[in-house]
């Protein structure tokens, strides 16, 4: 442990009291938790301390010329887009984020609700929650198609950590696996264009990065590329599809179903397309998938770790050299 004083500015939005916190304590010589932080509370809760960590409370320019013993900020997610990286460089403060953390929790996730989509569980746990089993003339419900996903193609957009672990699910499910090629990316032969791929593929899954070259990659005209029956599958930004695209889409009843756990904005508190009362065939998970206790902890164990090296001179996760 060393003398710093650290401050957490928004600790619900990791710990649901069910973390250990412990590792944390026992870097920083002082540590203050706050559940959250309002806005224009950070700058005030900040000053005096050399580490601030936050999963998404602001640290903006204005914030950090109010804080002159900032030194490292703490990033208790992958994202650091509420961090202004160039300012926090310009003052010589480290921004160290957390990665790999949530990969099994989220790809269990994604695979979840290609399940979800085949075998049409909302519809059949809709239809015994209105009795239409009860009142059946025989000992099974068959009202829905379900679709076996032994045999099918699985379409992946990003084939990092995160969709590489899709994949070999997948593939433990019997599904072919295909690479689509990314907007703004090089090309490579391995990777297909996006409209040789959807036309190809029974299931689209994307593990993608949200960037300009990305933004509002599935439009219309993509989403009308897909393969008849398709399922699509988003655990990774909402701004990479059209959202007013999609329920449109899923309205006319080209596509066999969608799930996203992610929304363009979040949360959602003016509405979104993909919220309406009457879009067939979509589930919407509220940005769960990576929130295992598991992944978590994992966590609190990498944000420890930045910090250990930190004081020890050494550069781990760092996101602004």
């Amino acid at each position: 442990m060393n003398s710093s004083r650290a401050v957490f500015l928004d600790t619900a939005s990791l710990d649901l009291g069910d973390l250990d916190l412990q590792p944390l304590r026992e870097v920083f010589g002082e540590l203050t938790l706050h559940a959250a932080s309002a806005t224009d509370e950070i700058a005030a809760r900040l000053r005096g301390a050399s580490v601030a960590i936050s999963n998404k409370a602001p640290i903006d320019a204005a914030t950090l010329a109010q804080c002159p013993n900032l030194k490292l900020i703490l990033v208790t997610a992958t994202g650091t887009n509420n961090v202004d990286l160039a300012a926090a460089r310009a003052r010589g403060i480290r921004v160290c984020n957390c990665q790999g953390y949530g990969t099994a929790s989220v790809a269990q996730h994604a695979i979840l609700l290609l399940l979800a989509l085949a075998t049409r569980l909302p519809d059949y746990q809709a239809a015994v929650r209105a009795g239409r089993w009860q009142q059946a003339t025989q000992f099974c419900l068959l009202d829905f198609p379900i679709v076996e996903l032994e045999g099918k193609t699985l379409g992946l957009l990003g084939h990092g950590e995160l969709g590489s672990a899709v994949g070999r699910l997948a593939e433990a499910f019997g599904m072919r696996v295909l690479l689509g090629q990314l907007p703004g990316r090089p090309a490579r032969p391995e990777r297909l264009p996006l409209e040789q791929l959807l036309p190809q593929v029974d299931a689209l899954s994307l593990h993608c990065p949200l960037n300009e070259q990305t933004r509002g990659m599935l439009g219309q005209r993509e989403l009308d590329l897909m393969k008849p029956g398709a399922f699509l599958i988003n655990t990774a930004r909402g701004g990479l599809i059209d959202e007013q695209a999609l329920a449109d889409t899923l309205r006319r009843g080209h596509l066999g179903g969608a799930a996203t756990d992610v929304l363009s904005v979040e949360p959602p508190k003016d509405g979104n397309p993909l919220l309406a009362a009457d879009i067939p065939r979509l589930i919407v998970t509220p940005h769960n998938a990576w929130g295992s206790r598991e992944a978590r902890q994992r966590i609190v164990a990498q944000v420890a770790e930045n910090a250990v090296a930190f004081f020890a001179g050494q550069a781990l996760r760092v996101v602004n050299a």
